[in-house]
């Protein structure tokens, strides 16, 4: 579907490769969860398809946030700090973002009222889609599609 006439075109709302980052790592230690085994950041890097040196600072910054917490030692590394199924998406974007969605017109004075209230309830509605998509969620459908085979 194309934008009215004269109306310019949006291909898509983006987040940042950070924020993919983040939920990347967050998922493979979502997936670890049960072990009790700490993650090591090379590992979990390679498992989710990341850079090692970018992940730690997205670590750094889940780990001020309560979302993982880090162990020293030979057995050190990564664990989450909470139960997969107390962390959602919207947690996680909210760490490295601040917000889920974000959009300039609920601050400007100059935006007609009647937009900001739908940019508002656009921000709502990412906010709970965000917000109701749990870690645990994800790892059992990860489960059910390991589980489903071919013939």
């Amino acid at each position: 579907m194309s934008a009215p006439k004269g109306w310019p075109t949006v291909r898509s709302v983006k987040l940042t490769v950070k924020s993919d980052y983040a939920t990347r790592a967050v998922l493979e230690l979502a997936r670890s969860y049960e072990s009790g085994q700490a993650r090591r950041v090379e590992d979990l890097a390679k498992a989710a398809g990341v850079s090692a040196n970018y992940l730690v600072q997205i670590l750094i910054e889940l780990k001020s946030r309560g979302i993982v917490r880090s162990m020293r030692g030979k057995e050190g590394g990564y664990l989450l700090d909470r139960a997969p199924a107390e962390i959602s998406l919207g947690d996680v974007l909210r760490c490295i973002h601040g917000v889920v969605f974000d959009a300039p017109a609920l601050g400007n004075e100059n935006c007609p009222v009647e937009l900001r209230r739908a940019w508002g309830r656009l921000q709502q509605a990412a906010t709970k889609a965000a917000d109701e998509c749990d870690f645990q969620k994800l790892v059992e459908e990860s489960a059910d599609k390991e589980e489903m085979y071919y013939i």
